[in-house]
């Protein structure tokens, strides 16, 4: 429901809020008097085309903002969700702003927004249907829709729809499986070769970094053992040896210590430092008869570390990720190996559920079919009533377009029971229309004139489960070409559409406007060489005299407004 508009600088408009009510809102004025503005931002809050035109002279740019509420709107909330909309207190706050420079700015709950979600929002929110529109009504998809609607088969189609995406998603992965035995077997062989290159290489976690390690001790073995020796000797094995001075030095410390045993806490220490220079000239000892001068095993190791390298440049960075890679390569070829198999079993599930389509469409088809005549009939009884009585109205059903999955386009042609297959059903749904006698049916969206569509729509929604559309439903041109009786009956059925939907009518008749929960009045003031639209709700006494206007032009008399109560009184 649209619960505020707020327009600046579009147009004649130069400031302009509009809070919309509940029910049937009725917008009123002369021609001219910029009730098409209003329509134009309602529109521009939906999607269509900006441009700098649209801006009021001498401005520097136009802003329109709406409000709508969103509750109980599940497939509204679940877009705007899975757009990354943020939802707060079930309410759209919807803005866009049209720079001089042709440039647009939108925000859907003051989030950067596109127009593609903009125009993804609009069937969930508003159908316009005026002079020139094409709204979401005019879609065969639509057409369906109401169809169903009348026919009470949603839940039904909603069943064939669920039955329609389980064959799908089958078939596109048995496609996906399906590859010719010829590149089966040159995968095979790939995966094969691939899997035990890396097996044959026996590789193991931390292995690199040990033979690096390795490598550089092999390849400086003889410096090592060299600057070992040299340690070693100084250090124990040359004739004054640093533990041999150790060993006279302490023996004078224990000599001091006898005379003063202040020196006893020295010799002690002198004596650990010497067990631990023994260590180090230990350790040098062994080390040096552990050390490998082998250029052979120099040459092995280094054949490994190239290998180790060739395998990291082909398959991955690290050898962890080398062998995470071998995992992946054993699950695929284990795929292939048993992709026959997986595709037997495919077929068999894909019968199945086609079975459970077909059984469901078929039901669907049926009722659909049987609902058409009734449907038919009605809507021509209907639309005799709002001055289409020489119209012509009927319901194609049609054979939907293909389907767009090879697997399945094979089934359908391989049973021996072949038939239509579509998300929706068997068959397609669209209106045909004719306005005038003579002229052969044609759809409604390119034969009938905006007054013409705005009373065909209206019809057509009066007649199935309202709920199911657009919670705003906007009639504009809806009084084209009509008046008195018909009027009367257009605006009647305005107000029935109006109790389950919010609905805003620009119209010229009163017997339409008398229907009205909300009337507003649009008006054109002249000042200060510049033209300004407003718009106020009117009170019940305002009322009349905007519908004695209505009746009988720029001169209001008594009798117009003793007419404008009695509508009142039976009316709105």
């Amino acid at each position: 429901m649209l619960r505020y508009l707020n327009i600046s600088n579009l147009a004649v408009v130069d400031r302009l809020q509009v809070e919309f009510r509940r029910g049937l809102n009725i917008l009123s004025g002369e021609t001219g008097s910029g009730k098409s503005i209003i329509m134009d931002a309602v529109g521009l809050l939906l999607g269509e085309k900006a441009s700098a035109d649209m801006i009021r002279t001498g401005e520097s740019r136009a802003y329109v903002e709406g409000i709508f509420s969103a509750e109980g709107n599940s497939p509204l909330i679940d877009l705007l969700i899975s757009s990354g909309v943020v939802m707060e207190d079930d309410e759209v706050v919807i803005k866009r702003e049209i720079q001089v420079n042709g440039r647009s700015r939108i925000f859907v709950n003051n989030q950067s927004a596109t127009l593609a979600l903009l125009r993804a929002i609009q069937p969930h929110l508003v159908d316009i249907h005026g002079q020139g529109d094409q709204q979401s009504l005019l879609s065969p998809e639509a057409h369906m829709r109401l169809l169903d609607a009348f026919a009470g088969t949603e839940a039904l189609r909603e069943e064939t729809e669920q039955a329609y995406e389980v064959v799908l998603e089958l078939c596109r992965e048995l496609d996906a499986s399906r590859q010719t035995e010829a590149e089966r077997l040159q995968m095979l062989d790939l995966l094969n070769y691939q899997i035990s290159e890396i097996e044959q290489a026996a590789l193991r976690v931390g292995e690199d970094a040990e033979l690096e390690a390795e490598r550089r001790l092999l390849a400086n073995a003889e410096k090592v053992v060299s600057l070992c020796a040299e340690a070693y000797g100084a250090l124990y094995e040359d004739e004054h040896s640093i533990l041999t001075q150790l060993a006279g030095v302490q023996r004078r410390l224990q000599e001091l210590a006898n005379v003063d045993a202040r020196f006893t806490a020295q010799a002690e220490n002198l004596t650990a430092t010497k067990y631990a220079v023994e260590e180090i000239a230990y350790f040098l000892r062994d080390y040096i008869d552990d050390v490998d001068v082998s250029p052979e095993r120099l040459k092995v190791v280094e054949e490994r570390l190239i290998e180790m390298d060739r395998l990291k440049r082909k398959y991955a960075v690290s050898l962890e990720e080398i062998l995470e890679k071998l995992n992946q390569l054993r699950l695929r070829r284990e795929e292939l190996q048993t992709g026959e198999q997986r595709a037997a079993a495919l077929e068999k599930e894909i019968s199945l559920a086609m079975a459970k389509y077909q059984q469901v469409s078929a039901e669907l088809g049926r009722r659909r079919r049987m609902s058409v005549s009734a449907f038919e009939r009605k809507a021509l009884a209907e639309m005799a009533e709002v001055a289409l009585a020489n119209s012509r109205f009927s319901v194609c059903l049609g054979v939907p377009a293909g389907v767009n999955s090879e697997r399945l386009a094979r089934w359908v042609n391989e049973t021996g029971e072949s038939f239509p297959v579509g998300r929706s059903g068997r068959e397609t749904v669209e209106f045909y229309f004719s306005a005038n006698p003579g002229e052969e049916l044609r759809p409604i969206s390119a034969v009938a004139s905006g007054g013409e569509l705005s009373r065909l729509m209206l019809v057509l929604k009066t007649l199935t489960a309202p709920t199911r559309f657009p919670r705003t439903l906007i009639f504009d041109e809806i009084d084209s070409g009509i008046g008195g009786r018909v009027a009367e009956a257009v605006g009647q059925r305005l107000r029935r559409l109006a109790a389950s939907n919010q609905v805003l009518c620009v119209t010229h008749q009163a017997q339409i406007a008398r229907h009205a929960d909300a009337h507003f009045l649009v008006t054109k003031e002249v000042g200060g060489e510049r033209t300004t639209t407003r718009v106020e709700e009117l009170a019940q006494s305002e009322r009349v005299e905007e519908l004695a206007r209505m009746i009988g032009g720029v001169e209001i008399t008594a009798l117009a407004r003793k007419h404008a109560r009695e509508l009142l009184k039976t009316g709105g």
